[in-house]
């Protein structure tokens, strides 16, 4: 037998897509349809209440409002009637598009103080099991830590798993905008982590910011932490289709639009994220100038033009990666298309040296981050190609080395 058919990741994948095959079947003869009827979430509560609120006697515009209209309205109010949103509806506006960030920042300070008292009663509630209490105790730490000054919450929903994004940096003030979009099992406990520190979206995010401050000073940056989706959990059924990267994609989409500014925007996507960034492509606006991947199991597409995107879109994988071995194909819905890496998809290929396998693309010293803060920050001149031919810098303008895109 070959090298190839006793790979144990690939067999492992195979299964999964038999798994995936057999659950699609019994869901389309309706053996899944069974629905749960649940009250509503913390922050749809929050949005209820703010469509039937009133301020000074009227009433508050639609919460789903196009971004512009609700700047429009932010805009007309004050420091203390904007303060008294924030705290009257903190989940509603620290997850509106349009309302200004500082005021996000404010309300989520809020919904997490929120939450984080929702957890400290729940660790000594007896309905609960030993588990039950110990796992109210580490989201209390989590929401502890994300609390603490300077740090700034663009978006904060405690339900289930939990979603949140950061931004470092001046986000109002910046000239360039990077996003980082992390893959599987993420979610509030995930979002930084102690040990690999630089696997989670908050060690992720901040490695980048410092990164592209320490290649042009001069530019004034801001990085988010997107964590901002339900991502799938673990490699199963859920990591081999697109359905969480098409749930992800709108919301990703609702965000890039809101963003303060005309600053270009530079996605950079590792591992499910980029498929969920391949899927979102083909949906935003031009302002977005990069999607960058790296360790990606694909992006819904056979070459970068079927992502039907203006963005230069740039590929990496360590040597080591384990991604590598699984099946780089899209059969019925199951899988995710070509490799991002392979000459025929066309993407720019980067360096990924000294990322040491799946996890470590973030890792502060390693070529991948550079090329990563490069392309951030619009030095484009100087990023590291995977070959010594230099083909990823092929059909770039002249001038890409100035600094800014």
């Amino acid at each position: 037998m070959t090298s190839f058919d006793t790979s144990p990741t690939l067999n492992v994948w195979r299964a999964l897509l038999a798994l995936a095959v057999v659950f699609v079947m019994l869901a389309t003869t309706g053996w899944t349809a069974m629905r749960n009827q649940r009250d509503q979430t913390p922050l749809q509560a929050s949005i209820t209440a703010w469509e039937h609120g009133r301020l000074d006697g009227h009433p508050l515009p639609d919460p789903h409002a196009a971004p512009a209209r609700l700047a429009a309205f932010f805009a007309t109010l004050g420091d203390a009637q904007r303060a008294l949103l924030a705290h009257r509806y903190p989940l509603a506006v620290g997850n509106m598009n349009g309302a200004p960030v500082e005021v996000r920042y404010e309300a989520n300070r809020v919904a997490l103080a929120q939450a984080r008292e929702v957890e400290r009663q729940r660790i000594h509630d007896p309905r609960l099991s030993p588990d039950g209490q110990h796992e109210a105790g580490r989201r209390m730490h989590r929401l502890d830590a994300l609390m603490k000054p300077g740090r700034n919450i663009l978006a904060f929903d405690p339900e289930g798993s939990g979603r949140v994004a950061e931004v470092y940096g001046d986000l109002d003030r910046a000239e360039r905008i990077s996003i980082v979009v992390p893959g599987v099992d993420t979610d509030l406990l995930s979002f930084q982590r102690t040990t690999g520190k630089y696997s989670a979206p908050a060690g992720m995010a901040e490695s980048l910011y410092t990164a592209e401050r320490a290649v042009s000073p001069g530019t004034r940056t801001a990085v988010i932490a997107w964590a901002d989706y339900t991502a799938p959990s673990g490699i199963g059924v859920d990591a081999a289709t697109a359905t969480r990267a098409a749930q992800g994609a709108v919301r990703l989409d609702a965000l890039v639009r809101a963003l303060p500014g005309a600053a270009p925007v530079s996605l950079f996507c590792h591992s499910y994220g980029s498929v969920l960034c391949g899927v979102v492509a083909r949906l935003l606006p031009r302002r977005v100038a990069d999607i960058a991947v790296a360790g990606s199991p694909g992006m819904r597409a056979e070459t970068v033009s079927r992502l039907r995107t203006s963005a230069r879109v740039w590929a990496m994988r360590d040597a080591d990666d384990w991604i590598q071995d699984v099946p780089y194909l899209e059969l019925g819905g199951l899988g995710h298309g070509a490799d991002p890496v392979s000459r025929a998809f066309g993407a720019r290929v980067l360096s990924a040296v000294g990322a040491r396998g799946h996890a470590g693309y973030f890792e502060p010293g390693t070529e991948s981050l550079r090329n990563f803060a490069e392309i951030g920050v619009g030095a484009y001149g100087s990023v590291h190609c995977a070959d010594d031919a230099d083909t990823c810098m092929t059909g770039m303008p002249a001038d890409a080395g100035a600094g800014r895109a």
